[in-house]
Order: structure tokens, then C-alpha cells, then sequence
């Protein structure tokens, strides 16, 4: 057995509070198994701007109680004695477990503590911060992640996810806390130890209810919260709204941190979202919604004229709610903000009304700082943040709001005989059709990406789809103002685009494509156009990357 190796698993057990995995480190300590002892203590899950997220094991390169303990010493020494935090957790594996044990850090070192009172959404924690006024958040979720993993996100006292240089210095105070059982705990009943009430998420959904919705409540929904934790709140959301009660999918209706019904628990993978279609077409549903399973993200799917549904795009959603949303606002100074790898269309439709745009880094936590005035903010990665005349309720992505905030539409629009794709094809009239798609690859081996984007760069492509490629920015030297990151995006001939990067949460190297078609006559030939563009483009990209 590799004596390194084995003498730092040996000081991870000496301070190890959780029997589970001091039963897992010893057992490979006796059968000296060097390989897993390698993949859990030869590197250490890296604290950044979205916090820690891993798989859920003994060692630094997992999470568990231990690395969760290290992350709240790293918080508590980087806010200070006094401080406030809120504390969320969602129904994975040892979540609950690690909030307390946050809680339990930080007021032993003389923070103070709020909990939240059980399992709930992600947006209710986000929305708590700045309701209680709490200095910072934290909530313990792997959002749409494989059941194996757990995550630690933090949020600042604006109530949106920390970005640099906050992520470095909690890093770096991470790096000088010592053993975790020399730390200072707190516990239930301690004056700083706070477990809150039910009155957050009244709070919570009470602001909800002040989102542009409409009037209209004639709308029959099929629901899933993928075994996560936003079935009952977005229920109570519905309730509070005056809509009917949603139908929901029973076999994905409680909490199961195993996620039996799916592959993977994300409205986006394939199969996830069968279930749900399959209760739209017995009640005859009007709207398909779903959740993940920490709710910050919502999908939606819409039945099709001539039978089944079809669920739209994330880009498509985001057309649709931004510009809802300023049309039900007011002022000179909104705006609204997506990123750069999603449509460009949200930038049409805010010129069209006079609306100030903004595009951001990847991730919700940018988006959230792209200006003053912001009423709108979304992601194609079905993340959207829903404002109305007051604001935004939540500096984050809110699946429930959003949830709500579309099934009014709907319910307008079937109203006046319509439905939701007939509002998409009057965006792509007025603005030319706006198609996207994605191409991804899952690896095992990290270094096939850094080879996929070493040869992007070391050989361009000149056209990719039958387009030229007009320009190319290397987004690791910034580009447009935007701060570094890694990734390439590509400008084509006729408006399309492609941008290229690798996930920031899971093994995966992610291509954004976007097509403009002019819609000078059917819609539905425009859309079979892009249809086989994007194919083509899929085509010449995957063939440049090499994987």
C-alpha cells in the first residue's frame, strides 16, 4: 500500500465526526485498495464561484462531513464573528446532515445561524437571505446532478451566488482551517442557533403572487418535481394564484434521493420527462411543467395540434417570459440580461421596446450582476428569474416563479383560443425564427477536453453548417468586456453562432448553436430549415472537436 496515501486517509479518520464514511475509509485502508484512496485524496474538490460539488465519499475529493465542515470554518473566518447566515438544504443524500453541521461551524465561531424549517426549494433560501437581511446563504444541493453527488452553494447578502473575489478568499480561508474536530460547535438551542419557521416561505410565496401573471386561471397542468423538493411549494405557489391544482406525477411526486424513476434528474436529459407527458395526455393538460429537483429551474412542455406535446427550448421559455415581463412592466431604465451562450433574441425583443440588454458569463450568478434596473434574467439551462414592477423576489433562478409566472401566460392565451406556440411564432415573425441546439459530450477522461479545445485553437474552422465563420473570440482572454473564461464562440454568416466550453458542474464539454431563418412565409418551413442547419452544423462542429 502506497504509504502517503494511506498516512493522509489516517489523519482524514482521525477527525472523521460521520461513522458512514470512517466505515468506508477503513475498509479501504484494510484491503489496501490504492486506486480509490488515490481518487479521493490525490486532489480535493476546489472551492469556486458555485461553491463545491462532487461526489459523495470519504476524502478531500468528495463531499462529506468533513469537507462541508471546512467550507463553513473557510465562510465563518471570511464574514466574521456576528455575522448571519441562512441555511438551506434540499432531500439528497446526508444534505440535512450537513446543514446542521454548517450550522454547528458558524455558531461555534460566533456567527449566527438560521435554518430553514426542512427540505425546500433552492429560491426559497435565495429569497430568505435578503428577506431576513442575513449577511450571507448557504444551501446544500446537487440540483440536477446523478444521485451520488451533493453540493455546497453559497450566496451573498444581495441574495444572489457569490462571484470572484469572494469564492477565493472563503478558498483560501478553507485551506487555513485545521482539523475539523478541533473546531468550536454550536447546537440546537445555543443563542445564535435559529431553526425559522414556516413564515419564510409564506414570505416566499407571497412575493410570488406580485409576478406578472394576468388574470386568467382557466388551465388544466400536468406537473413533476423529479423527486426533488418543489412539489408542495410550487402547489402551495398555485394555491396562493387561484390556479387549480396541478396534477401531479405520482411515482416523482415525494423526495427520493435515489431518483428511481430517472437516468439522470434533469427535465433536459432524455426519458425524464415521459412520465409527465404521459399525465398530460390522460387529463388532456393544457401546460406540461417540471422542476428539478431543487427547483430553480423549470421546464415546460405544450401539447401539439395534431396529438402529443412538445416541450420547448430553454432559449424558447426565455423568449417568451422576458418578454412577457416587459410588457408588464414599466420604466426607462430596465433591463434584461441572458448569457452568451444563449439565444440572441432576448436582445431583439428588448430593442423592439425600448429595453436595455445585457449578455453575461455563463451562470445565474452573473447574471444577477448585470446592471441596475434588472426586471429579467435567464439561462437556456431552464434557469429564469422573473421580475414585476417591484423587482426581482429572488437574485437567482426560481423554478416557481417561473412555474407560475408561464402558466399565467398560457392561461391567457387560451383564453383569447391560443397557446404558447402561437406566441413563438409570432416572436419569430417579428423578429426572424431564432432556432438553437445543443451538442454535448459526456467524458470519463478531463483531458479529452482540454484536446478538444487545444485543437479548436491550433486549427479553426473557416465554415462550419455551409456558413462562414465571420469571427472567432477566445473567451479565456475576455472578450466584450466580460471577464476570462474558457470556451470559444464562433460568429457565422446569416446571424448564426456557436460557442463552445466546458461545463462548469459536470464532466462534459457543452456547444451552443444558434440559427436565424427570416420568416417570410410559413413559420413551420422556417422552422424545418433551421431544423436542418443546426443538423449540419452538429456535423462540422463534432468533426472539428474530434470526440
Amino acid at each position: 500500500m502506497n504509504s502517503d496515501l494511506a498516512g493522509l486517509a489516517r489523519s482524514w479518520l482521525a477527525q472523521d465526526p460521520d461513522p458512514d464514511t470512517r466505515a468506508e475509509l477503513t475498509g479501504l485502508l484494510d484491503g489496501g485498495d490504492d486506486d480509490a484512496l488515490r481518487e479521493r485524496f490525490g486532489s480535493r474538490l476546489e472551492f469556486g464561484t458555485a461553491g463545491l460539488r462532487g461526489e459523495l465519499g470519504a476524502g478531500p475529493n468528495r463531499m462529506n462531513r468533513v469537507t462541508v465542515m471546512r467550507a463553513a470554518a473557510g465562510l465563518a473566518r471570511v464574514l466574521g464573528p456576528g455575522r448571519h447566515v441562512v441555511i438551506g438544504y434540499d432531500a439528497r443524500h446526508k444534505s440535512d446532515a450537513f446543514a446542521r453541521d454548517t450550522a454547528a461551524v458558524l455558531t461555534g465561531a460566533g456567527l449566527r445561524a438560521s435554518l430553514l424549517p426542512g427540505p425546500l426549494p433552492t429560491p426559497v433560501l435565495a429569497f430568505a437571505v435578503r428577506h431576513l437581511g442575513a449577511d450571507a446563504g448557504v444551501t446544500v444541493t446537487a440540483s440536477h446532478n446523478p444521485p451520488r453527488d451533493n453540493g455546497y452553494k453559497v450566496y451573498w447578502g444581495d441574495g444572489s451566488q457569490i462571484v470572484p473575489p469572494i469564492d477565493a478568499e472563503i478558498s483560501a480561508a478553507i485551506d487555513a482551517t485545521g482539523p475539523v474536530s478541533e473546531l468550536p460547535l454550536g447546537s440546537p438551542g445555543d443563542p445564535g442557533w435559529t431553526l425559522l419557521d414556516d413564515g419564510v416561505v409564506a414570505a416566499y410565496l407571497e412575493a410570488l403572487t406580485a409576478l406578472p401573471i394576468g388574470e386568467a386561471r382557466g388551465l388544466r397542468v400536468a406537473y413533476t418535481p423529479l423527486h426533488g423538493v418543489g412539489g408542495v411549494t410550487l402547489a402551495r405557489a398555485f394555491a396562493a394564484a387561484g390556479f387549480e391544482a396541478p396534477a401531479t406525477v405520482a411515482e416523482q411526486a415525494e423526495p427520493d434521493p435515489d431518483f428511481p424513476t430517472v437516468a439522470f434528474p434533469n427535465p433536459e436529459e432524455p426519458g425524464a420527462m415521459d412520465l409527465a407527458l404521459e399525465l398530460a395526455a390522460r387529463t388532456g393538460a393544457d401546460l406540461v411543467l417540471a422542476n428539478d429537483p431543487d427547483a430553480d429551474r423549470c421546464a415546460v412542455g405544450v401539447p401539439l395540434p395534431g396529438g402529443g406535446h412538445r416541450m420547448l427550448t430553454g432559449d424558447e421559455l426565455g423568449a417568451l417570459l422576458g418578454e412577457h415581463v416587459i410588457r408588464h412592466t414599466s420604466g426607462d431604465d430596465r433591463l434584461v440580461a441572458t448569457t452568451i451562450v444563449s439565444s440572441s433574441l432576448l436582445g431583439k425583443i428588448a430593442a423592439a421596446h425600448g429595453v436595455r440588454y445585457a449578455e453575461t458569463l455563463t451562470g445565474f450568478k452573473w447574471i444577477m450582476k448585470a446592471g441596475e434596473g434588472l426586471v429579467f434574467g435567464y439561462e437556456e439551462a431552464l434557469g429564469y428569474s422573473v421580475g414585476s414592477g417591484a423587482g426581482l423576489p429572488v437574485h437567482d433562478k426560481d423554478g416557481i416563479g417561473a412555474a407560475l409566472t408561464v402558466a399565467g401566460i398560457a392561461a391567457e392565451a387560451r383564453l383569447e383560443g391560443r397557446s404558447l406556440l402561437d406566441l413563438l411564432d409570432d416572436q419569430a415573425r417579428r423578429h426572424g425564427l431564432h432556432a438553437t441546439s445543443q451538442l454535448s459530450f459526456r467524458v470519463a477522461d478531463l483531458s479529452l477536453i482540454a484536446g478538444a479545445m487545444a485543437r479548436l485553437r491550433a486549427t479553426p474552422p473557416a465554415r462550419l453548417g455551409g456558413r462562414e465563420v465571420e469571427s472567432a473570440d477566445d473567451l479565456s482572454e475576455g472578450t466584450g468586456g466580460l471577464p476570462p473564461t474558457e470556451g470559444m464562440r464562433y460568429r457565422l454568416s446569416g446571424g448564426a453562432r456557436v460557442v463552445v466550453r466546458p461545463s462548469g458542474t459536470e464532466p462534459k464539454l457543452k456547444c451552443y448553436l444558434e440559427v436565424v431563418i427570416p420568416v417570410t412565409g410559413e413559420v413551420s418551413e422556417a422552422r424545418a430549415r433551421a431544423a436542418a442547419e443546426l443538423d449540419s452544423l452538429r456535423a462540422d462542429l463534432a468533426e472539428a472537436l474530434g470526440l
